[in-house]
Order: C-alpha cells, then sequence, then structure tokens
C-alpha cells in the first residue's frame, strides 16, 4: 500500500474498524492492510471477533440441539406407524381399475423400512446432540459406600465410647 493511503487507513483503524472492513472501505486486499498495519505498528482488536464467534457456535449449538429434538419427534411418529392400520392401494391392470385394502398393520417389509428410517433419525439426533456422559460408575459407588462404613463405624465406636447411661 502506498504511503498516501496510510492517514486513510489510520483514521478508519481509530474508529474501530477491523482488518476486512478496512479492506473493503480502501478496496485493497486485507493481506495489505495486515502488512501496512504491523509497519504502522497498529493492531486489530479481536476481542470482538472471539465474541462474534463464540456467538455464532453458540447460535450452531442450539440450532442442532433443536434439530436433534425433532428427529426425535420423526423418530416417534415413524415408530408409531408400525402398528396403525395401513391403506394398501393399486391401479392398473388391463382395465385400469383401482383396488385398495385397508390391512390392520403395514406388512412386515414396511415395517423394516419404518423402523429403519426411525432408527436413522435416532442415531443423527445423537450424533447432532450427543447425551451427556455419566461419569464415576462403579469406582463412585465404592467410594460412597465406604465412606457410608465408615461413618457408621465411627457412630458405632462413639456409643462404645460412652460412659454408661450418657447419651450421644
Amino acid at each position: 500500500m502506498s504511503e498516501d493511503k496510510w492517514d486513510t487507513m489510520r483514521a478508519l483503524h481509530a474508529e474501530g474498524l477491523g482488518r476486512n472492513a478496512i479492506a473493503r472501505e480502501m478496496g485493497i486486499a486485507p493481506a495489505a492492510i495486515s502488512r501496512t498495519a504491523a509497519r504502522l505498528g497498529l493492531t486489530f482488536d479481536r476481542s470482538k471477533m472471539q465474541a462474534a464467534t463464540a456467538a455464532r457456535l453458540a447460535d450452531l449449538a442450539e440450532r442442532r440441539s433443536l434439530l436433534a429434538e425433532d428427529l426425535i419427534s420423526d423418530a416417534e411418529k415413524l415408530r408409531a406407524r408400525v402398528w396403525e392400520p395401513r391403506l394398501y392401494w393399486d391401479w392398473g391392470g388391463k382395465d385400469h381399475d383401482y383396488d385398495d385394502k385397508l390391512a390392520d398393520e403395514p406388512t412386515a417389509g414396511d415395517q423394516r423400512a419404518l423402523m429403519g428410517a426411525a432408527g436413522m433419525a435416532i442415531d443423527r439426533s445423537l450424533k447432532l446432540a450427543p447425551p451427556e456422559q455419566v461419569t464415576g460408575g462403579a469406582d463412585d459407588a465404592k467410594s460412597m459406600l465406604g465412606k457410608l462404613a465408615e461413618g457408621i463405624a465411627a457412630m458405632v465406636n462413639q456409643d462404645d465410647e460412652l460412659a454408661p447411661g450418657e447419651d450421644a
């Protein structure tokens, strides 16, 4: 960037514009703005960009969560259809006639397809919003039981140490 544009760049920087905004305003490549800023000792406040990125990531997480909820609802609807009556129809033949039959439930093949679609919706929802991991498990239970046993033993020992006729 030529020196005659440095004052313009300094003024835009002083207004709080970021590197890309200055580049757009001046019609100069962002890399040239970065090089010139370094030469002039100017830095860009990245806190606004970091805050915007954090907000964007939070928005995306919320959208994934909502989509996961929708997929679970879809899976529930598909699963319910496995056992609902189903109308089968046929149009055609040499006389081009219409036939239909109401079945008590879908055919085994249709049930399999519905369950497969429901399973796929559940899998996708779990990828979008994995369930929270339960921490601890058996080790935490053992630790808790050990502490409980120690507490009971301490109470028993305390009762044994009391003089006859004393209350705890």
